[in-house]
């Protein structure tokens, strides 16, 4: 499982920005370039990076491309330098696709390259049913601790039942779930189902950019074994994150203060959330 600091990060919160890919004119891997996006990300106050995922293109996996040991090993060499003067680590997630041979792949590259844990798409697991999605997750679990991704339909994803998640939820290397269906009914379903399933320890991350502050100002209450079960989306894991990147860790500290405060919410900061959608 995860370091204990680690898992003690990842279940407080942290701004998880998703990483771009750096090309020159040529649209060849810069990797000069690509580095100081780490630093700036680091220097901006995130708490970790998402490398591998939509916004590092999915082709840096193509064979032909050959980019994804690359771009990974930099941004892990840069979090590498970055926690030498650091009192906590920062966070790696690396993205992992395909079916289960290819994503099993994929993970013990990233255990290799010091991740701590991998954001699973199920993309391309399009027509596989409730039990052939579990095993799937579950293998993959066995090589790298997992996040789970509940990506919208209108880009490749697919709607998850409750019933999904629940079964997901009692896998026992699950550590986090980023939500990101862009859909309050579908974002109720997985906080539901994590509740139910008795796993505290699994920390929610948002997705949803139409609605970034709100899931992080909301408490979500849920009833388990007859009893009112409170919990909180804790960071967010965005590609909105990765631009104006300061002012986004400023806003999301700013939502942490007041959900840990559990006071009213000020009028100003709701029509902030709007114009963040916007």
């Amino acid at each position: 499982m995860l370091h204990a600091q680690i898992q003690r990060t990842l279940q407080r919160g942290v701004a998880i920005p998703a990483h771009p890919l750096a090309l020159d004119a040529e649209r060849r891997f810069d990797e000069r370039r690509q580095r100081a996006l780490s630093r700036y990300y680091i220097a901006s106050g995130a708490g970790g990076l998402a490398v591998g995922v939509h916004t590092t293109q999915f082709e840096i996996r193509d064979p032909k491309v050959g980019l994804f040991r690359p771009v990974l090993a930099a941004a892990a060499d840069e979090m590498n330098r970055a926690d030498q003067s650091r009192d906590d680590r920062l966070i790696r997630i690396a993205g992992l696709c395909g079916r289960t041979p290819q994503a099993i792949d994929e993970a013990s590259l990233c255990a290799e390259l010091g991740y701590h844990a991998g954001l699973l798409s199920l993309a391309a697991m399009a027509e596989a049913d409730t039990t052939e999605l579990i095993a799937h997750c579950r293998a993959v679990a066995e090589v790298i601790p997992i996040v789970g991704f509940y990506l919208q339909p209108a880009v490749g994803g697919r709607v998850l039942p409750h019933r999904f998640w629940r079964q997901f939820a009692e896998i026992e290397r699950v550590v986090a779930i980023k939500m990101a269906p862009f859909n309050r009914y579908q974002t109720l379903d997985v906080v539901r189902a994590v509740v139910e399933a008795g796993r505290d320890d699994i920390a929610l991350y948002t997705g949803n950019d139409d609605n970034i502050v709100i899931d992080l100002l909301t408490p979500y209450v849920v009833h388990r074994d007859g009893r009112p079960v409170r919990r909180r989306i804790v960071g967010g894991l965005l590609g909105h994150w990765s631009v104006w990147t300061h002012k986004a860790v400023e806003l999301f500290e700013t939502c942490r203060r007041l959900a840990a405060d559990d006071g009213d919410i000020p009028a100003n900061l709701l029509q902030r959330g709007i114009e963040v959608t916007d």
